[in-house]
């Protein structure tokens, strides 16, 4: 069968587009916690309106929870939200809120990344915008906690969401990469054929297997995340924005 030239790209997120917790440093100059601890102390002060807890047992059932979340992520390619992780830690706390209650805490966890936005790495914005004019652009990425609407707020203040005719979010989609179905949608949201289709990502599992399982070519991303560069099965691999464009032409030729 003879290959299809390239007409689309599909982008992971976090350490692929945006620099996962390049805003702890921010938030360290600004005096606040980091956000883990902020999401624990957001919990307990509203747990605690109800009930006396220790923060040592709010941190064991912290624990236990994100156990149960990286299980199911991992196991079988969901991914709880935001307000799905808080109903299973305050089941396990024997813990009620109100829906006023709830709803405060689940927004205020899922606004944390846009209150203070971490970075976009370097290269970005300007190979991105290139890029956007000869293919259709589409994200597909993973929601560990900030759900897909406020990620698409994220993208528009770092001025890119503008370049992305499709999002896929596992929050919305109903499954995580490497599922098809994270895919499928990026392909029916651009109308495009997945043997012309590339996948970015610094993953190989999430990204690459995932992506070349449903026949598209598969690009390593390794300018934030290497630790799969010596173990992939990427059709390349790419250490910066910099090289992208031509890896892309080499791809597509």
């Amino acid at each position: 069968m003879q290959a299809k030239r390239i007409r689309a790209i599909t982008f992971d997120l976090w350490d692929t587009i945006i620099d996962d917790d390049s805003d702890e440093p921010i938030r360290l100059i600004k005096g606040l916690r980091s956000k883990p601890d902020e999401r624990h102390n957001l919990v307990l002060v509203a747990i605690r309106r109800k009930k006396n807890i220790s923060s040592k047992v709010l941190a064991v059932g912290y624990k236990v929870a994100n156990a149960a979340f990286v299980k199911c992520w991992k196991e079988h390619s969901i991914t709880w939200t935001v307000r799905e992780r808080l109903e299973v830690l305050l089941q396990g706390l024997e813990c009620s809120l109100t829906s006023a209650e709830f709803d405060a805490l689940a927004s205020a966890q899922s606004q944390m990344e846009i209150d203070i936005p971490p970075k976009i790495l370097p290269g970005a914005k300007e190979v991105i915008s290139s890029l956007a004019q000869r293919f259709k652009l589409c994200i597909v990425s993973d929601t560990i906690i900030t759900p897909g609407d406020k990620l698409r707020d994220l993208l528009e203040f770092h001025n890119l969401k503008q370049y992305f005719s499709g999002f896929c979010f596992s929050d919305e989609v109903g499954y995580a990469k490497p599922h098809h179905a994270m895919f499928e949608s990026a392909t029916k949201q651009l109308g495009v054929d997945f043997r012309e289709m590339v996948h970015v990502g610094d993953r190989d599992h999430n990204d690459v297997k995932g992506a070349q399982a449903v026949g598209m070519k598969a690009i390593l991303f390794t300018a934030k995340r290497n630790n799969d560069k010596d173990n992939t099965s990427a059709n390349a691999i790419c250490q910066s924005y910099a090289d992208l464009p031509k890896i892309i032409k080499r791809l597509d030729s």
